[in-house]
């Protein structure tokens, strides 16, 4: 599903951020990418999304080589993608409804055959009550939950998920982990940043990514 060879990235002429990374995400798998702050996670989630390029290395996702796509490939290439971003990328002039369902709106279907669903996934997300508010007066933590539904709502192939549970308390932290499995067992490939090592420990069956002075080693 996702291939690195060998990608080094450096910003200008600056030394690499990035160095000699090689891995594979295979379908249906889970795991962590973890590592100091400031070790280089949000880049490597960024290069998978292709919203950076590699300074050197070979990059496929979904078995195609990112170097040769075109705009509209890439484009339909994200579509399979669902991402949380830790900024949340929310839209202010639409409600936690609409932005839940968006993803669904851009596709072209009608409101009527994704309302229940959406619905559901924010009464699971504890955003139940908040349909109908807009993004200003939620918490961080609530715009958070806002975040992860939106990216879950289209059931992608591939998730990730750039410290998905940063803004919220440890119990609904692990409700959310438990909600990132079941999407994995339905057969989503997941892929979660964080620092939170008592949170990995509680998933301990999960792969595990650790950036470290621009290299990646990874823990089974």
């Amino acid at each position: 599903m996702v291939r690195f060879e060998n990608v080094g990235l450096r910003y200008g002429m600056g030394t690499e951020v990035l160095r000699d990374i090689s891995f594979a995400i295979e379908p249906q798998s889970f795991q962590f990418l973890t590592g100091p702050s400031g070790a280089g996670k949000t880049t490597l989630l960024r290069l998978i999304l292709m919203s950076l390029r590699p300074t050197r290395g070979f990059i496929s996702l979904f078995g195609q080589d990112v170097s040769q796509l075109g705009k509209d490939e890439i484009s339909a290439i994200r579509r399979r993608v669902g991402v949380v971003f830790q900024d949340f990328r929310l839209l202010d002039h639409l409600t936690t409804y609409e932005n839940v369902a968006l993803p669904l709106f851009v596709q072209g279907q009608e409101d009527r055959t994704y309302r229940p669903q959406v619905v559901e996934l924010l009464r699971w997300v504890g955003l139940g009550d908040h349909i109908h508010a807009y993004p200003p007066v939620l918490s961080g933590g609530e715009k958070q939950r806002a975040a992860i539904a939106r990216a879950l709502i289209v059931q992608p192939e591939l998730l990730l998920a750039d410290e998905p549970t940063g803004n919220v308390d440890p119990t609904l932290a692990r409700r959310l982990l438990r909600l990132f499995m079941e999407l994995n067992k339905s057969g989503t490939s997941v892929i979660i940043a964080t620092h939170d090592l008592a949170l990995m420990d509680q998933f301990d069956s999960a792969k595990r990514f650790v950036l470290g002075e621009g290299r990646l080693h990874i823990y089974d």
